[in-house]
This record gives structure tokens, sequence and C-alpha cells, in this order.
């Protein structure tokens, strides 16, 4: 059964057993989450929602905290003495998806 979810800003298409990285959620380890569903399908059957479907619900599992690979940023201006390096690591939320239930 697959289930497409909306968190931070962005959609998901997961199923059960899927581990996925979302947005930073600030939850601690082991902790359980639920989320909206968007739609779901079973192979045959889809169920579209209007926005969301009705009764249908998707728990995930926190694994932890990650962060993303790091982006260096550099401006400079040319001919002049103007340089800078910056650099980000984006802070993801790990889940597991324990169940899609319809």
């Amino acid at each position: 059964m697959n289930a497409v979810i909306k968190t931070g800003g962005k959609q998901y298409s997961v199923k059960e057993g899927d581990v996925i990285y979302v947005e930073k959620l600030g939850l601690e380890k082991d902790a359980e989450v639920d989320f909206d569903v968007l739609m779901i399908s079973d192979g045959e059957n889809s169920r579209i929602g209007t926005p969301i479907v009705d009764g249908a619900s998707v728990k995930a599992k926190v694994l932890g905290d990650v962060k993303g690979e790091k982006i260096v940023i550099f401006k400079y201006k040319s001919k002049k003495t103007y340089r800078k390096t910056q650099g980000h690591r984006q802070p993801y939320t790990k889940l597991e998806i324990v169940s899609i239930n319809a």
C-alpha cells in the first residue's frame, strides 16, 4: 500500500518499511508521529483527498536527527578584494514508516 504525505512544505510518496528524511521536526528518538494522507493506493484502487483522505493516516517512528551534506557558499566581487566563504548543513529528521491505515 502506497501513500502520499505532506510535511515541511514537501510531499513524500511512502510505503510501509520506508526510511525517509524530512525537515527537522524537533522530536525525540523513538517518538511516534502521525501524518495526514493526501493520496492512498493499494495497487488497484486509489483514493485522492480534498485536501486529505478522511480516515487515513500514516504512523512513523523517529530514528533520530541527522545533518545533510555540507554546502559551501562563496561570494566575491571581481577586481575587488571582497571574498566571503560560508558553509551550511541542513538538519533533517530520519523517520521509519511503521504503518499505513486506510
